[in-house]
């Protein structure tokens, strides 16, 4: 497995190795010692998750506020996503800003987001199949975001305003600017 730093601390992305012929192919999608050593992490996943979404679907930016906030590890079995991650953490040099990769079925990559960032993604394939790992465990208490049109996050979600697809929650979520006047990480 072969792993990318991004310019904001702490987000990763996770590149498997892919065994593939005439018959398909095989990774390990997930090895809780190798992540550990590879990383230099020491991360305990406790849930799975998984969604299906069709083409336009926007689901985010989604955070959990401590104690239950939420480092995640994200991939795309099927379908092709963008996926962003907007650090929170207030005393981060990166406050405010945002990374947004390719995830698909073809190049397998694997999108690591830690604690203290919110998290969406939108599916620019006609559908796509969704799955993550947590290392906290839902709390819908602690449930929040950040509208994913925000002006000051300035956002390319390469899918016209008018064709993407939105949960009633996702389309009343806070601004950054409100976020700001109460961050929580």
């Amino acid at each position: 497995m072969e792993i990318t730093h991004f310019n904001i601390e702490g987000l990763l992305l996770l590149k498997p190795r892919v065994f593939g012929d005439d018959r398909g192919y095989f990774i390990e999608s997930y090895n809780s010692k190798k992540f550990n050593e590879l990383t230099g992490l020491d991360i305990n996943f406790v849930q799975d998750n998984e969604s299906s979404s069709t083409k336009g679907v926007l689901r985010g930016l989604h955070f959990q506020c401590p104690p239950h906030a939420q480092s995640k590890l994200v991939r795309v079995i099927k379908g092709e996503v963008l996926d962003v991650a907007v650090d929170l953490r207030k005393n981060s040099l990166t406050y405010g800003q945002h990374e947004a990769l390719l995830l698909n079925d073809k190049n397998k990559h694997q999108f690591f987001i830690p604690k203290g960032f919110a998290h969406a993604f939108v599916v620019l394939s006609d559908t796509a199949i969704f799955s993550y790992k947590v290392d906290s465990y839902y709390a819908p208490q602690s449930d929040s975001g950040i509208i994913y049109n925000d002006a000051l996050l300035s956002i390319d979600w390469r899918i016209p305003h008018k064709e993407l697809l939105l949960s009633q929650k996702d389309s009343v979520l806070q601004t950054f600017e409100e976020y700001q006047r109460n961050p929580v990480f």
